[in-house]
């Protein structure tokens, strides 16, 4: 596939699959769209084969110090104390601050 610089259609196919919420309480309620979460089921394959190129590659992909999400070791803690620290760094020399 990388000597080609082709992938195969069924590696990007994969169908989603909803699955209820933990936090539904379906004994007074009508169950809604909100109530599920949906996953993505994708050919075992694809998945073997991204792992593999991860292996050999990892190296050299490269992301941003500030990016915290889908990266190995962060999570939102990790942005939320960043956040944080920014902000009151700013309070604390008299900047104003505004988050959206």
């Amino acid at each position: 596939m990388i000597h080609c610089s082709h992938v195969p259609d069924c590696f990007v196919m994969s169908y989603a699959v909803p699955i209820m919420k933990n936090n539904v309480n379906t004994n007074n309620k009508t169950i809604t769209v909100d109530d599920f979460i949906g996953i993505s089921i994708s050919p075992v394959i694809s998945k073997v084969f991204e792992h593999c190129v991860l292996e050999l590659y990892c190296d050299y992909f490269t992301t941003s110090d500030n990016q915290f999400g889908f990266k190995k070791g962060m999570s939102c803690g990790h942005a939320i104390y960043t956040l944080r620290s920014v902000i009151d760094y700013c309070v604390n020399y008299g900047t104003t601050v505004n988050v959206r």
